[in-house]
């Protein structure tokens, strides 16, 4: 959403909101990455006076996360702040001041002008994604929210908010013939909500509008929704089951970032985008030859807790080779997947293609086989170690990350240790650590109870991330110490600073490499200072 006032680009043309609605939006981001770039299909940020909420805004839409309690508390807190902020600066006054212009006035200009507009009109605030969906009509709670809209219903933005803005308007009694006699003003809409999930919204034919034109990566959404239904995760209650764009509208995207707007990498995304199925294509690589085309999992170790990941159509590895086939020099990754989608045809084809960046994302979650039942992850240790095996010797080098819950339902000291030695055998690359939050509606919610104290979570959590950094430490110094790497350069780094300019970029392995702005010396500087 941009501040002229359009929302999504739909086949080149962007849709409007009407003139009382668009005279300012703005939207705060409260996510993460993956899942706001995979929740959103635009994303703005405004520069303001550090609030997130301008003058001269009148809607501030907050697109959030629910994966975790602590994401939640970050989200309330800050509706609480624009909805305060909105009190003391309204839209205009009683005195007619407006709301642009204070922040180029001094402290005693805007107290004055801040008195003078007290019950002015306030700006709409809507709270867009996860927590919208989980929340519902809770998120109206102490006057916070004016919009809720879930991950599903986007397209419907428009039509909310132009209610919201609408101006109040005179009723007719209908006394007097056709017309009527004119009565008091009609009450405006106060709150609005669409919390409504779809089954085969992909938001396919909606254009993302890029934040930053300098951006030489980008992200590319490819399927929504999960069916995973791991015990401990809200995902499937927030964004309903799977559904996969079709392949040729992906790739289409693909072309377009490729061709027009010079983009060098895309990261093709998904709540469990390795299970990505196009049952609209023709048969896949990725289907077993006469079985009637049961879908293969990464090894016999693996299952499937939702049974309609069979048929025919196009799968990851079909999406995945006709992305990478559009030009050698696209680097193509992709991002959030499931151990249990890596069947070795897709591994096969990350061998062959170099362009298809050599780093897995294998979240394990816990070392320990009872724990991972109790979580219905679909696998053991054994067969998890299998595959990290198979993963190793299909792609030599391969980048391999991973994800961890500290202090699950009845996670014991022991099962524990499990996880700390299954980090110390794999040794990742990178790994992204949290203690378990109960979430509702989950299945742990409704059969499990959270019964590891919040110190011992904390203490298990220190002890993952302490091993996670001793060994990933010792890992860099073995593998990338004296290794030249190929790396995309995404801008300056953060240290940068006009007199020592430095930049930043990350290797096939998803690795960031920051480096001091220095000439690259060519093969025939190298022959020169050879023959010197």
């Amino acid at each position: 959403m941009n501040r002229a006032g359009g929302i999504l680009s739909s086949r080149g043309a962007r849709r409007r909101l009407p003139p009382s609605a668009r005279a300012g939006v703005a939207r705060w981001l409260s996510s993460p990455a993956a899942d706001e770039a995979a929740n959103t299909p635009s994303r703005r940020r405004i520069r303001d006076d550090g609030l997130g909420l301008a003058d001269f805004v009148r809607a501030a839409l907050t697109n959030t996360c629910a994966i975790r309690d602590n994401a939640e508390r970050k989200v309330w807190q800050r509706l609480h702040t624009l909805r305060a902020h909105d009190r003391n600066f309204p839209l205009d006054g009683d005195d007619g001041t407006k709301g642009d212009g204070l922040m180029g006035r001094t402290k005693e200009a805007r107290k004055q002008a801040q008195a003078g507009r007290r019950g002015g009109r306030k700006r709409i605030i809507g709270v867009l994604g996860c927590m919208a969906e989980r929340l519902k009509e809770d998120m109206f709670e102490q006057g916070t929210a004016d919009v809720v809209v879930g991950p599903d219903a986007y397209r419907d933005l428009p039509r909310l908010i132009s209610v919201l803005a609408a101006p109040s308007l005179p009723t007719y009694d209908g006394r007097d013939g056709d017309s009527g006699t004119q009565g008091a003003p009609s009450i405006p809409t106060e709150r609005a909500v669409n919390v409504q999930l779809s089954l085969d919204e992909t938001y396919a034919s909606i254009t993302p509008v890029r934040a930053n034109p300098d951006d030489v990566s980008a992200f590319v959404s490819v399927m929504r929704g999960c069916n995973n239904m791991c015990s401990y995760c809200v995902v499937p209650f927030t964004r309903g089951r799977e559904r996969s764009r079709d392949l040729e509208s992906v790739v289409g995207e693909t072309r377009r970032l490729l061709d027009e707007e010079g983009i060098r990498e895309v990261i093709l995304l998904g709540q469990n985008v390795n299970s990505y199925h196009d049952g609209r294509g023709g048969r896949s690589r990725n289907v077993s030859n006469g079985d009637g085309g049961t879908y293969r999992t990464s090894n016999d170790g693996f299952s499937n807790v939702f049974r309609a990941r069979h048929g025919g159509g196009h799968r990851f590895a079909d999406l995945l080779e006709a992305v990478s086939s559009l030009s050698p020099e696209l680097r193509v990754r992709f991002t959030s997947p499931h151990p249990k989608d890596y069947p070795p045809e897709l591994l096969g084809l990350m061998a062959e293609r170099p362009n298809v960046c050599s780093h897995l994302h294998m979240p394990a979650q816990s070392g320990s086989s009872a724990v991972l039942e109790r979580m219905r992850r679909g696998y053991t240790r054994e067969a998890y170690l299998d595959l990290i095996a198979d993963a190793r010797s299909a792609i030599p080098g391969v980048s391999i990350s991973s994800d961890f819950i500290a202090g699950f339902c009845g996670e014991t000291e022991a099962e524990h240790l499990e996880t700390l030695s299954l980090m110390k055998e794999v040794r990742y690359d990178q790994a992204f650590m949290f203690a378990y939050s109960m979430r509702g509606r989950t299945h742990a919610h409704r059969t499990m109870a959270d019964d590891v104290p919040e110190d011992v979570k904390a203490r298990r959590l220190s002890e993952v991330i302490d091993v996670f950094r001793r060994n990933v430490q010792a890992r860099n110094e073995e593998v990338e110490v004296g290794t030249a790497r190929l790396v995309l350069v995404e801008g300056e780094s953060k240290r940068s600073t006009p007199r020592d300019r430095v930049w930043s970029g990350r290797t096939d392995g998803n690795k960031r490499v920051v480096f001091d702005d220095a000439a690259v010396p060519t093969e025939e500087d190298a022959l020169a200072a050879a023959a010197a």
